[in-house]
């Protein structure tokens, strides 16, 4: 990744590194539509791909392009077309009933970069559609435009997280900001942090967004600003108020429809933009897809995922659904990564790693075991773990 000289070989990172002057100049790069052959066009700098191009292109070409776009060009881009319409209606259904649940359960409801409670949002989000609506789960994440993204940032072995945010009219825009991890971290201790590890946290964490109703500008879509991403002292810039009058003069929006997904770098300046239509409650699937070797946002019970979605994944292989799809699926529930673990009880036989809960379950797929038989071996698989 590219960042400005005058932090890019330093070890420690403060706030008086955070020159205005080099973040203008570095936002202002245009966006080449030229330098990125499979993109379909570039609007307000963000490119934008068709879901039609996994079908005709190398896929290793797409994901080594995808991968430049994220780290080094604008940082974000956006798949239209991604989930076709009737998946996304079944599951925008399905939110909607866990939505009324959670209304009538009462509580606070927090949020972050946002006042509390003037939208509706669903936390854990995935986990609570595959208990809920399995068959509808195991439909949804076996989207592959989501795979391959995932898989050109993260690798193979990624942790799927979604929040569900529904912006109702007049709602008001988030504090622009970075995410997950160190988009996180309290203003006070980020520069405690090393210069390595604020490079470090932006490719431990994908960002991404499916629509699931049309975003015209008026809704509210996603405030960006291409190529901050690249910005060595991000982390700590958008505490300064210099930073954020800037991102609100720079910011860009770009309008989708249902089914279209964005994804972009953590590191990249966003936040949600205001609704000021009267009649258009913004839903979205918020989605943070973590690396095997990081830390997840949300804690999931993905042993229960599994129980949940494998009847559906088992009719899905039994329609003639493709394996990557089936793959796709079970990587968006199960636990991908073989560590942390109990080396005494869950020996490497045979490999460099004891299996873990994906691969156990795509064995099972395989050898068509019955959700009894699956749910023996992943108690098995489970016991074998525990300290």
């Amino acid at each position: 990744m590219a960042y400005p000289l005058t932090t890019s070989h330093r070890a420690w990172i403060e706030a008086p590194d955070c020159d205005l002057d080099d973040f203008r100049a570095l936002v202002s790069t245009s966006t080449d539509l030229a330098a990125y052959p499979l993109a379909t066009d570039v609007r307000e700098g963000v490119l934008v791909y068709s879901a039609q191009t996994l079908g005709t292109a190398d896929r290793r070409a797409l994901q080594t392009e995808l991968i430049a776009a994220l780290a080094d060009g604008p940082g974000i881009v956006v798949f239209e077309g991604a989930f076709e319409h009737d998946v996304v209606d079944r599951a925008s259904e399905a939110f909607a009933t866990l939505i009324e649940v959670q209304r009538a359960s009462g509580g606070a409801v927090g949020d972050h970069f946002g006042k509390a409670g003037v939208n509706d949002r669903v936390w854990n989000a995935a986990q609570k559609l595959a208990l809920h609506a399995p068959e509808v789960f195991a439909d949804y994440y076996a989207n592959d435009a989501l795979a391959l993204v995932c898989e050109a940032w993260l690798g193979p072995r990624y942790q799927v997280t979604s929040q569900v945010n529904v912006v109702n009219p007049g709602g008001a825009p988030q504090v622009p900001h970075r995410d997950y991890h160190l988009g996180f971290v309290d203003q006070d201790q980020l520069s405690a942090y090393p210069a390595h590890l604020h490079r470090m946290s932006a490719v431990l964490t994908l960002q991404g967004a499916v629509a699931h109703c049309d975003m015209p500008l008026e809704s509210g879509p996603t405030m960006l600003l291409p190529h901050s991403q690249k910005f060595a002292g991000g982390y700590i810039a958008f505490y300064e108020q210099e930073f954020v009058d800037f991102f609100a003069t720079r910011m860009v929006q770009v309008p989708l429809r249902k089914g279209d997904a964005v994804f972009f770098n953590p590191a990249l300046m966003h936040g949600a933009g205001a609704n000021t239509s009267v009649d258009i409650r913004r839903m979205a699937n918020l989605l943070q897809i973590s690396s095997p070797f990081g830390r997840a946002m949300e804690a999931m019970d993905r042993a229960a995922m599994v129980r949940a979605t494998y009847p559906a994944l088992l009719s899905m292989k039994a329609a003639g659904r493709p394996e990557r799809d089936l793959r796709n699926a079970v990587n968006a529930t199960a636990e991908g990564y073989a560590f942390p673990t109990n080396l005494d009880r869950d020996q490497p036989i045979g490999s460099l790693a004891p299996p873990s809960q994906v691969d156990t379950v795509l064995a099972a797929l395989a050898d068509e075991l019955t959700p009894e038989q699956l749910d023996a071996t992943l108690a098995e698989h489970t016991t074998r773990r525990i300290p």
